[in-house]
């Protein structure tokens, strides 16, 4: 399937080609109110591509993660994401347009904030990011059937 958001929040879906986009994919202006809509919309298509209990929950995670480091850290907060069946793996990937890396930290117990991707990372399969004219692309996989991680990377 193919799910094409538009403005006022709807999705259109249609058959995939060969050579067609992304499953699901999705133009939206990241605001905190919508988070755990983005957060059901990764679930329904993550379960929709075989992902487990498992890998919705850890979907669920990333994508939070993702988007809400978009509010925090983005000044243009319109955004992709795309969710995807890679192999034996669903991607789930976010377009933002910073230049800058995404800060993987070992966790500091007693802070209230800085350890969602680490948390993310060790959740997933792998983490990382592209470069890409204007902004970056910020993914994770998680394994569709099994829930497993044996194939985990660390962010690059």
């Amino acid at each position: 399937m193919i799910a094409t958001a538009h403005q006022d929040g709807t999705a259109q879906r249609a058959g995939v080609s060969a050579i067609s986009p992304p499953p699901f994919a999705w133009r939206f202006t990241v605001q905190a109110h919508e988070l755990a809509r983005w957060r059901a919309e990764v679930a329904d298509a993550v379960r929709l591509l075989g992902g487990d209990v498992e890998a919705v929950a850890a979907a669920r995670l990333g994508v939070s993660e993702l988007l809400g480091n978009v509010l925090r850290h983005v000044t243009d907060q319109r955004c992709r994401m795309e969710v995807s069946h890679e192999d034996a793996h669903v991607c789930v990937r976010v377009f933002d347009r910073s230049p800058d890396a995404p800060a993987v930290r070992a966790p500091r117990w007693d802070a209230a904030h800085g350890r969602g991707l680490w948390l993310v990372r060790e959740m997933v399969a792998t983490l990382g990011h592209t470069y890409t004219a204007g902004g970056k692309w910020v993914w994770f996989h998680v394994r569709v059937g099994t829930g497993s991680r044996d194939d985990k990377d660390t962010l690059r």
